[in-house]
């Protein structure tokens, strides 16, 4: 670990203004993430998928789309390191948004997995380069609250794409969250490169940049690297599972009154968007990223608890445990913030893409074990069992994991 001398940085319009970008690039960016589950049912009921074979079918391309977000967080992170953290904010978006125009003229399931595919690689760049320019051009003391920000202002863009998918068609939303994506190109042209890695490129003595091996050969590196992915996991398998598949759950619970996945999204992530602020604030607060975390996985097996166990008499019930739910992982800034903390300048945009990206797809295990649990302990217990083991997992790591709050990161990895 070698330091790198940086002078002092103030918060100027410049850097106000990239955080705003990233904020509205990770809005489209969840937009977009998360449209699919909301028009799921819709979208391949009018491909002809046979009712029976519409949660396997949405299982695959779900799947489909997070091994694109697999590949993409590697290719955009190291990018991130070797050619700088904007560029991954232009290739990304452009990216997911015309695969996401495309996807408004499919036709077949085929076709519609290959662009889910794609844009699940445009999509892994967003929030890990805007994480990493947050964490590297505010003061220490700040960082926390600009991811927070990012976050916060982020995952609005589902209930976006679930209000529009209650007033237009799927095809249209799919082209609308497409040209979102392209309009907001326009601003990126402003957006500020950071201090630290302008100092790591411009570097007198060559310093190696974007090296994936270096988080696998180092044993501490790989640990943290590990640790952090585990930390994340509850919160994807929650709404992987829970939310993506809300009409299964439902009718396994009993309900008559079905609820839309697209209505439990928005709910879900009308929570999140409290629950982000309040896990950031609570960090700032405790002057811990570990600490917050913890309150907000102990959240996560209460609300997941109160899903399971009070009576789904009405759909006023269910949307609010949905907003519950949401509420209770709102630990997801911090753990995309912890992993950019974890790690220095010259592998930190490789890390911080990577690690949520592993974490979405960590979506792929968590379904296929889903739903060869569910035969024989039905939907709702394989769920919570599934989850249960992400949630055990997590407390490990983070045990195990370094507290970063005002850590300096202003060093490069040897």
């Amino acid at each position: 670990m070698t330091s790198i001398s940086l002078e002092s940085r103030t918060v100027d319009c410049a850097v106000l203004f990239t955080i705003l970008v990233a904020a509205l690039g990770y809005f489209v960016d969840i937009f977009d993430l998360l449209l699919f589950a909301i028009v799921r049912v819709q979208s391949l009921k009018d491909l002809g998928v046979a009712p029976e074979a519409l949660l396997s079918t949405g299982i695959n391309l779900l799947n489909a789309q997070m091994a694109g977000l697999l590949i993409g967080g590697f290719l955009w992170g190291v990018i991130g390191d070797r050619m700088g953290r904007v560029k991954v904010l232009f290739g990304s978006i452009l990216l997911y948004s015309v695969a996401n125009i495309a996807n408004g003229f499919v036709q077949s399931v085929d076709i519609y997995m290959a662009l889910r595919f794609i844009a699940g690689i445009g999509l892994a760049g967003e929030l890990g380069a805007g994480v990493t320019l947050a964490s590297e051009l505010l003061p220490k003391k700040w960082r926390g609250l600009g991811t927070t920000f990012i976050a916060s202002i982020g995952v609005a863009g589902a209930m976006l794409a679930a209000t529009l998918a209650e007033i237009t068609d799927w095809r249209t939303a799919y082209m609308i969250g497409g040209c979102m994506g392209l309009g907001l190109l326009a601003l990126r042209f402003k957006v500020r490169e950071s201090g630290m890695y302008r100092k790591v490129e411009e570097n007198e003595k060559p310093v190696r940049r974007g090296r994936v091996s270096m988080l696998f050969r180092n044993p501490v590196l790989l640990k943290r690297y590990v640790s952090v992915i585990l930390i994340g996991a509850p919160l994807w398998a929650m709404i992987g599972l829970f939310i993506t598949f809300t009409p299964e759950f439902a009718r396994d619970m009993g309900m008559t009154d079905i609820p839309t996945a697209g209505k439990a999204v928005f709910y879900c992530y009308f929570g999140l968007v409290f629950g982000d602020a309040f896990i950031g604030l609570l960090s700032q607060k405790l002057q811990s990223r570990r600490k917050a975390v913890a309150v907000s996985l102990v959240m996560l097996i209460i609300m997941t608890a109160l899903y399971v166990g009070i009576p789904h008499k009405t759909l006023g019930v269910y949307y609010a445990l949905c907003f519950s739910l949401g509420i209770s992982v709102g630990y997801w800034a911090m753990f995309v913030q912890m992993g950019a903390e974890q790690f220095g300048t010259n592998i930190r945009a490789t890390a911080a893409t990577t690690i949520p990206n592993v974490v979405r797809a960590i979506t792929i295990p968590v379904t296929f074990a889903f739903r060869g649990l569910t035969d024989y302990l039905g939907v709702t217990v394989s769920g919570v069992a599934v989850l249960g083991f992400t949630i055990v997992l997590a407390f490990i790591a983070l045990y195990n994991l370094r507290e970063t709050f005002g850590a300096d990161l202003d060093y490069v990895e040897g």
